[in-house]
């Protein structure tokens, strides 16, 4: 079958970048992609964004290239869309609490057609035709707790849950989409898929239960669900619990505790560094007691020592200062907004969320961060009396190496669309 590309030419903020170029689940959202759709696909090819669909009589498979969706999600699709036999279009039931909750929100990928919402991914049996109609797949959404909090932090929002989705769909329009997709989607999702799974395969529970029993491990630590790749050093005291994937050339100091998490290849994660719910990339180094909560920081990327980030989503090549704290709650019960899909500050639906830092960013010691707000890719921060409590958005001319006698040393690799690097200041 031919698999046709639509390239999105939003560039998603703070990172002024496509949104196919950044890292899900540790990988490139393209090859993400690329391999999800693998099994269905023969050859591709990647539309100009002025081309047409090519008018080819044969299986077509058409989507654009800011989605994420997942293995279960892709097969259930082609299942239905195959035995239709007709030309179908994704959509979703504005009441599906997964699609509802968390996909939804700030962003600008579905088109409303009366109580559906129709996604960039179509499926033709036998070449484009204009006649398409819509294809719902439930998510399987399963109410999951993430905070056991005190009541009066539950404001109108109510309980502070995730609708965590067995099959998951999701535009990527804001950095947002990105935490969901990775954590709630990604991480919780992987979750969910293993408990049910146990909870329905007999064998896949004695399975469990018996290499748990040959390792001498609880159930949580066994080989079966914490997957380690080669070359790796874990000290002994390091606590793991699945499911857990670890990379290629990996260093786990003593005292690290890491429960549910994606670890990239080349990782260095120091002494009593705590990480849960969360994604790190490859090359990232993690000094002593850093902690990561429900957090995705991409490749090449360092979180200094004694720094706290709850929820929130870091670029490629960042360095984090240590001591510094990223909140994710509001003190004052209001709504917290975030950066939508164009780009204007929207009710982010979420009663507690973390901020975002772009690529290619220097952020100094002790600076402490408010939730929901943004770093743009290449800004630097240095704490000061001035500025140590980041409670706006920082965009890139807000940087504080454009004031510093040796700012120019610094390079702007990642310019908002249609701008070019203005070499100094």
């Amino acid at each position: 079958m031919l698999k046709i590309i639509l390239p999105s030419s939003r560039y998603l903020s703070p990172f002024n970048d496509l949104a196919r170029d950044l890292r899900l689940q540790n990988q490139p959202l393209w090859l993400w992609q690329r391999n999800m759709l693998a099994p269905y696909i023969t050859r591709e090819r990647e539309l100009r964004p002025d081309e047409r669909l090519p008018q080819l009589r044969e299986p077509m498979l058409v989507y654009r290239d800011n989605l994420f969706f997942n293995e279960e999600y892709i097969r259930e699709f082609m299942k239905e869309a195959r035995a239709r036999n007709r030309a179908v279009r994704a959509a979703f039931s504005a009441m599906d609490p997964a699609f509802r909750e968390h996909a939804l929100p700030l962003s600008r990928s579905y088109t409303p057609a009366g109580e559906l919402y129709l996604a960039d991914l179509w499926y033709y049996p036998e070449g484009p035709v204009a006649d398409v109609e819509p294809l719902v797949i439930d998510l399987q959404a399963r109410e999951i707790g993430y905070y056991h909090v005190p009541t009066y932090m539950a404001d109108q929002s109510g309980d502070l849950v995730f609708q965590v989705p067995l099959r998951a769909f999701l535009a990527i329009d804001s950095w947002v989409h990105i935490f969901i997709a990775d954590v709630v989607f990604g991480l919780f999702g992987r979750g969910a898929r293993f408990e049910k799974r146990l909870n329905e395969d007999l064998r896949f529970k004695l399975k469990i239960l018996s290499k748990a029993l040959y390792e001498g491990r609880q159930v949580l630590e066994c080989s079966e669900l914490v997957k380690i790749g080669k070359n790796c050093v874990i000290d002994p005291s390091a606590i793991i619990h699945g499911p857990t994937t670890i990379g290629d050339n990996v260093t786990i100091n003593a005292g690290a505790v890491i429960e549910n998490c994606i670890i990239g290849s080349h990782v260095n994660i120091s002494q009593d560094v705590q990480l849960m719910l969360s994604v790190v990339g490859d090359g990232a180094f993690l000094p002593f007691r850093a902690a990561l909560f429900m957090t995705t920081v991409m490749d090449n990327s360092m979180i200094a020592q004694n720094t706290c980030l709850q929820m929130c989503v870091v670029g490629r090549n960042t360095f984090i200062g240590a001591g510094s704290t990223f909140t994710d709650y509001n003190l004052i019960p209001i709504p917290i907004r975030a950066r939508a899909g164009d780009d204007t500050l929207k009710d982010s639906n979420r009663p507690v969320i973390g901020s975002c830092v772009g690529h290619n960013c220097r952020i100094g010691s002790g600076m402490i961060v408010y939730p929901a707000r943004t770093i743009e890719s290449d800004v630097v921060l240095a704490a000061s009396k001035e500025r140590r409590v980041i409670d706006k958005d920082i965009r890139f001319e807000d940087s504080d190496h454009h004031r510093m006698r040796l700012g120019h040393l610094h390079r702007r690799l990642y310019t908002r669309r249609g701008e070019v690097e203005v070499e100094s200041w």
